[in-house]
């Protein structure tokens, strides 16, 4: 247990933060949740909301903001005006490659 006034204050600090930032975070998760079963413009951008919060008030570290926000915007799935149309066939491997031709030594020393 602290003994002094300041770490007793720190102590109670922490754990008012901590109470905070559990309440904070679960309230990003359930947003969270709800955008991925049902992925929408409007739930993503309350998404980015809540985690750009979470950033700011130091609960996620921008790193881990940065990577969500990169995930769930791929969840999103935009519709497109040719959406009957097939995907590009892969790309074959090995292609074709330059051939140099290459000198004879004979030929370099004259």
């Amino acid at each position: 247990m602290p003994i002094s006034l300041s770490a007793k204050k720190s102590l109670r600090k922490s754990i008012k933060n901590r109470k905070v930032n559990s309440k904070f975070r679960d309230k990003v998760k359930s947003t969270i949740k709800k955008y991925l079963l049902k992925p929408n413009e409007a739930g993503l951008k309350e998404v980015f909301s809540m985690l750009d919060k979470a950033k700011k008030n130091y609960v996620y570290h921008q790193n881990k903001v940065a990577r969500l926000k990169s995930r769930m915007s791929k969840k999103l799935v935009k519709p497109t005006a040719d959406s009957k149309s097939t995907p590009d066939p892969p790309l074959k491997k090995g292609g074709s490659k330059k051939v140099v031709a290459k000198k004879k030594v004979s030929e370099e020393m004259s």
